[in-house]
């Protein structure tokens, strides 16, 4: 499947040629209903596809849409219901990541109960195209059901779920889930615990974190087993905080392999210039590093369209992320946070920004993907 062209809209044309001469999820309401019929097999598929560009030992990896703030979006589950963006996710990537399929509140609606068919088909399309899957996430102080957030447990009835929890998703899919972020956004931006919105983590501290990367380690002993935030592609107090943790997780044996940033990047904030810098922090210690949630948001008008000069900077954002990531050689993994507007998550989250993927809302390639394909290219012989 790699025959058909995609068709480069005049707008995104244009774009590329003054470039060339100058050079986790919130229920808002989603916008406008998007109308999956109208996109063309020509719009679909891309002449070139991202998964055939990187160096060896780097894939690429993209979330795929579906739960989150799509629940309430009023149209059907885009995964399960829109062939040209699957066989577009098909095409392009060597690696697929769950967006919401894996949190607790989609997966365990009560304790007593694993809702695991939107996880399975995600996992076997994987197979079927000859991707591999990031599990997206264990342990998070977000996106839990009400029936975890407010329950009444004891020390030991809290510790037995993430246990079982673990144990029970984990375990599913050994074999078949290659890379794990196990511990999800533990600290905020000034490098402290998130004790009062994680309810594991306010009874147990880090130790939970070790006994989870253990938990999930005896369930897949082959997984590789991740940190991961956001606001730590840069050095300073949050992703300090993550290096010492790190530095004490592998001091006392824990089964920990890599350390994922996000990568959500805004263009009204500065590019972080020590993005490799702190990737190499991480692979000193021995660790995997990837990036895990990329994407590149834009302030947008009412209609979602941005000004030139912001597509030039998320031009600039994209290219020098993953320029970053191939230079890192244990950089392993990049994966894009969605790659159509159609089904970003970004205007639901973030009002008056958007436009923050590579392929428009009629999957058609926007500056930001020749970006990408650029920087991959340049890390191939």
């Amino acid at each position: 499947m790699r025959a058909t062209r995609l068709v480069l809209p005049g707008a995104a044309l244009g774009a590329v040629a003054a470039l060339a001469l100058g050079g986790c999820t919130a229920t808002a309401d989603p916008g406008p209903t998007p109308s999956p019929s109208s996109t063309t097999p020509e719009a679909a598929a891309p002449d070139v596809a991202l998964r055939d560009l990187p160096r060896d030992g780097l894939a690429i990896g993209v979330a795929v849409a579906g739960g989150g703030h799509l629940a309430a979006s009023g149209y059907p589950d885009p995964f399960g219901s829109d062939d040209a963006y699957r066989a577009v996710i098909a095409e392009q990537f060597s690696s697929l990541t769950h967006e919401n399929q894996l949190k607790w509140e989609f997966l365990r609606p009560t304790r007593d109960e694993f809702r695991f068919e939107g996880a399975d088909a995600v996992v076997d399309f994987a197979e079927e195209n000859g991707q591999q899957v990031r599990g997206h996430t264990l342990l998070w102080h977000s996106q839990n059901p009400r029936w975890l957030t407010t329950g009444t447990f004891t020390d030991d009835e809290l510790r037995a779920l993430l246990q079982e929890h673990i144990t029970t998703v984990v375990g599913r899919y050994a074999g078949r889930i290659v890379h794990w972020d196990v511990a999800n956004e533990i600290f905020d931006d000034d490098g402290v615990l998130r004790t009062e919105q994680n309810p594991f983590l306010a009874r147990f501290g880090t130790a939970i974190v070790a006994d989870a990367l253990r938990w999930a380690h005896e369930a897949d002993p082959d997984a590789v087993l991740y940190l991961n935030d956001f606001n730590v592609e840069a050095v300073g107090p949050k992703s300090d905080a993550y290096l010492a943790l790190a530095q004490e997780l592998l001091a006392a044996g824990a089964p920990l392999h890599g350390f994922g940033v996000q990568g959500h990047l805004s263009t009204q904030y500065p590019f972080p210039d020590d993005l490799e810098t702190n990737l190499r922090r991480f692979t000193d210690l021995g660790l995997e590093v990837a990036i895990t949630e990329l994407d590149v948001r834009v302030p947008v008008d009412a209609d979602g369209r941005a000004e030139p000069d912001d597509v030039a900077t998320q031009v600039d954002y994209y290219g020098r992320a993953v320029a970053a990531c191939v230079a890192v050689e244990r950089c392993t993994s990049l994966t894009l946070w969605g790659v159509t507007d159609r089904y970003s998550w970004v205007p639901s989250w973030s009002p008056g920004e958007g436009a923050a993927t590579v392929l428009d809302e009629d999957l058609a390639v926007k500056p930001a993907f020749e970006a990408v394909a650029d920087a991959l290219r340049a890390s191939t012989p």
